[in-house]
């Protein structure tokens, strides 16, 4: 992050999924250094503490980590629960975990693959909206930031259930925005959509370009009218602004980071 630093969300407690890399670990240090408290939870346990540890060293006290399965119901109650009481509640949901799944057409997919990624990147946004819901609402102000796709509005041959999940995605932030409103609650609810950026979900198309990582930004770039892939950057800061008291406005809205691709 190379602007500086000006309380966008100070006072903020925040938990963000998948944080122990690539896009949820660029939004957990823009938030800490905006001045939020932030929550990081991983499967990866030791990239989260780490991650923890490098912010704490900057920012003392900012943030905290766990070990978390998102498709787990009771791990995500016990994060929760964890989180609110080391922060002192909770007022920002990054549903940020994730997973590409396998890059196969539907005629070769398999209910396993298809399951898994229904799991991670579908259930585990219901399951972290639902039980965030009480601690969010008593915040008195608070916002959900639901990590979709570009995949999520133009569909891509071979990646049948991450589409599926990418679009789910992006209906279920509108209905929560929806109930949220029509219930009084001060809860914001909105989507975000990246095209390719630079994080390990990209491996894939790495190894189809015989591991040459250059080779396979530049083949994912000719589709994109700015003409590269996007930095974690590029999303952290949307999330910044949608997690902020700047966006108090905007509820079940899309945000494409996309380098203009879907304007095509």
């Amino acid at each position: 992050m190379s602007a500086k630093a000006s309380g966008r969300v100070a006072g903020k407690k925040a938990l963000i999924t998948g944080a122990a890399g690539g896009l949820g670990q660029a939004m957990a240090w823009m938030m800490a250094r905006e001045g939020a408290k932030v929550a990081v939870t991983d499967m990866n346990r030791a990239g989260a503490q780490a991650l923890a540890d490098a912010i704490n060293a900057e920012i003392p006290g900012a943030a905290f980590a766990w070990a978390h399965d998102v498709t787990d119901e009771a791990e995500w109650i016990a994060v929760i629960d964890q989180a609110v009481a080391a922060m002192g509640g909770l007022s920002i949901l990054v549903n940020n975990a994730g997973i590409g799944g396998e890059l196969v057409w539907s005629e070769q997919d398999t209910l396993e693959n298809w399951r898994k990624v229904q799991a991670v990147n579908l259930e585990s946004i219901m399951l972290g909206c639902k039980h965030a819901m009480p601690h969010l609402r008593a915040s008195g102000a608070a916002s959900i930031v639901n990590i979709s796709s570009v995949a999520g509005l133009a569909a891509a041959p071979g990646m049948g259930a991450y589409n599926a999940t990418k679009a789910a995605v992006w209906m279920y932030s509108k209905t929560i925005a929806l109930e949220a409103a029509k219930a009084g609650w001060n809860v914001r609810s909105n989507s975000v959509h990246p095209v390719f950026i630079k994080t390990p979900i990209l491996d894939p198309f790495i190894a189809m370009a015989g591991g040459n990582e250059d080779v396979a930004h530049e083949k994912l770039a000719r589709g994109i009218p700015l003409k590269r892939i996007g930095e974690p950057d590029d999303v952290a800061y949307c999330v910044l602004y949608l997690a902020s008291d700047e966006s108090k406005f905007v509820t079940g809205a899309e945000f494409k980071i996309d380098g203009g691709m879907l304007a095509q």
